[in-house]
């Protein structure tokens, strides 16, 4: 399928097409984080303290992909806005100046995290017992990190060029590798938290390999080249400006987990920040097919919106709101009838597996409902509106989540930290629809901008 197809097949096969293929390769995605944690989860004596330990580490390895996430889920939009415009040269162009960001931005984190690992990491949370483990993962996955963002951030512009199968090959090559390496390096080679991150970096690597060659040599409708790579400002600007969105919700969580973590330890210990990796880890394996999903389903939506196919653009919309809305509502329903089944997963400790059955119902209440704001957060994205994607992104998570984490363990004790992830939850989705029905129309009404 080519991009073209965009404008003219029938939208519900479409979005299979498109989404199917993108959502295989997030799950796949997934196994990367899953895999080493419940690796790490069992290794013998020391599993419990392990996973903790790497799970502080989780607020690195998100802002590490949240600047994938602001080339990407800015650059994408706009270059299949541009050509559903039929203007192929700008969307290279937009390709190109992406390519260059990711590389800038690479040498930068990597030296960052590298100076300030030790301090940034008992901020978080890391304790005397867990930074050992912490700071193992992290001076093996900081090797990879231009890797990590040229498979995650380039991988969109495939996307948006109908090569969903592609895309997936790219994700399934690395998370292939990962599961076979991880046992090898943790167990067979005896090198533990060590082993689990080199086995994440080398899988990065055949990934943004793969995700290489085929832009430079095989795509033939977007390439990499280097003329196109010459940095202008004024498209740095529009990439910066739309992928603002997507790294705020990338990078959020980060945040979130800093706080989180620092408050759990304080009111509770190393156990409830456990429990918290746990219960990220499933949010995540729910909230990872919907990344998919939405990838797949923004460029049919930023196509037609180029192309003033509005019709096409609002049954996309449509369609997106019934699949999220059914998919988020009953996984996390299945999640808080099983929160014991959730937790064995990855943990033999009988006292983190009873603490996460009282607290996973709670963490995942407000998931009934996200994904009424995904669809429409995800709809302001693909049209280009930056202002109303990002301040739905900073509600939820800045506005609300951060300060209800804060505020409420000091009258509900430690599981008011818990609590706050539902309320900020329902919140936001309630905000977001409304606004969503008060501008849709008039976003439509308006000619689009690449």
């Amino acid at each position: 399928m080519n991009s073209d197809q965009l404008g003219t097949g029938k939208i519900w096969p479409l979005i299979i097409k498109m989404t199917l293929p993108a959502i295989a390769a997030q799950l796949v995605n997934l196994l990367y984080s899953i895999v080493d944690r419940i690796y790490i989860g069992h290794i013998p004596g020391i599993g419990e303290t392990a996973l903790t330990g790497v799970g502080l580490a989780t607020p690195v390895v998100v802002i590490i992909s949240s600047f994938s996430q602001f080339v990407g889920g800015g650059g994408a939009p706009l270059a299949s806005i541009a050509l559903g415009q039929g203007r192929r040269e700008r969307a290279e162009e937009i390709l190109g100046n992406g390519t260059s960001l990711l590389l800038g931005l690479s040498v930068l984190l990597q030296t960052f995290f590298y100076l300030f690992m030790h301090p940034f990491l008992y901020f978080t949370g890391a304790s005397d017992a867990t930074y050992p483990y912490a700071s193992a993962y992290l001076s093996i996955y900081l090797i990879g990190t231009v890797m990590v963002l040229i498979s995650v951030g380039l991988t969109p512009f495939i996307l948006i060029q109908g090569k969903t199968w592609i895309a997936t090959l790219a994700v399934v090559v690395g998370a292939a590798a990962n599961i076979i390496l991880d046992p090898v390096f943790i167990y067979l080679f005896n090198m533990g938290v060590h082993g689990a991150a080199l086995a994440t970096v080398i899988s990065q690597t055949m990934s943004a390999a793969f995700v290489l060659w085929y832009l430079i040599f095989k795509s033939d409708q977007l390439r990499i080249r280097l003329r196109r790579m010459r940095p202008r400002a004024k498209i740095l600007l529009h990439i910066g400006s739309l992928g603002i969105s997507p790294f705020v919700m990338s990078i959020t969580e980060s945040i979130i987990s800093i706080v989180m973590n620092s408050g759990l330890r304080t009111y509770g210990g190393d156990l409830y920040v456990g429990c918290l990796t746990i219960m990220q880890s499933v949010m995540q394996f729910i909230g990872v097919p919907i990344t998919g999903f939405t990838q797949g389903v923004t460029p049919i939506i930023s196509y037609n919106y180029g192309a003033g196919h509005t019709d096409r653009v609002k049954k996309t919309f449509r369609a997106t709101l019934v699949i999220l809305f059914a998919y988020t509502s009953s996984l996390a329903l299945l999640s808080m009838l099983f929160p014991g089944l959730c937790a064995r997963i990855f943990t033999e400790s009988a006292e983190l597996i009873a603490l996460t059955e009282r607290a996973l119902p709670i963490f995942m209440a407000g998931m009934l409902i996200f994904g009424l704001q995904r669809a429409c957060q995800t709809t302001f994205l693909a049209l280009g509106q930056a202002k109303f994607s990002l301040f739905i992104a900073l509600l939820r998570k800045v506005f609300l989540l951060v300060p209800l984490a804060l505020i409420l363990p000091r009258f509900m004790g430690v599981f008011g930290i818990y609590w706050a992830e539902p309320i900020a939850d329902v919140t936001a989705a309630l905000t977001c629809g409304t606004l969503f029905l008060c501008n849709f129309k008039k976003i439509l009404a308006r000619p689009p901008k690449s």
